[in-house]
């Protein structure tokens, strides 16, 4: 079953563990890590700068549509990134972590 890593960012520290709980203790993803992050971005025809908090979640294939439904139902953000990208290539008891 082909593996996932999920981006998304939010506003605060506060909602990103919200977030990440909630997805591992659904059992969405097996491992949500969190970074801070400076963004610059377009959003309603002007750029804006923020602080954010990124969400790297791991996952698989199988569950991504439940992350994303996830995601949109507790993040405050109007259009939440989610950005699925394919994990090539773990280690083998990683990579069985994950799927299990």
């Amino acid at each position: 079953m082909p593996a996932l890593l999920i981006l998304t960012t939010c506003p605060t520290p506060q909602e990103a563990q919200s977030l990440a709980r909630g997805l591992v203790e659904q059992k969405l993803a097996p491992c949500v890590q969190l970074k801070p992050v400076s963004s610059i971005y377009h959003w309603q025809g002007e750029i804006q700068q923020d602080e954010e908090v990124q969400l790297m979640i791991k996952t698989t294939q199988e569950r991504y549509w439940a992350v994303e439904q996830y995601i949109k139902q507790h993040h405050s953000y109007e259009l939440p990134e989610i950005i699925a990208l394919p994990i090539q290539t773990g280690s083998a008891e990683y990579m069985e972590w994950l799927q299990a």
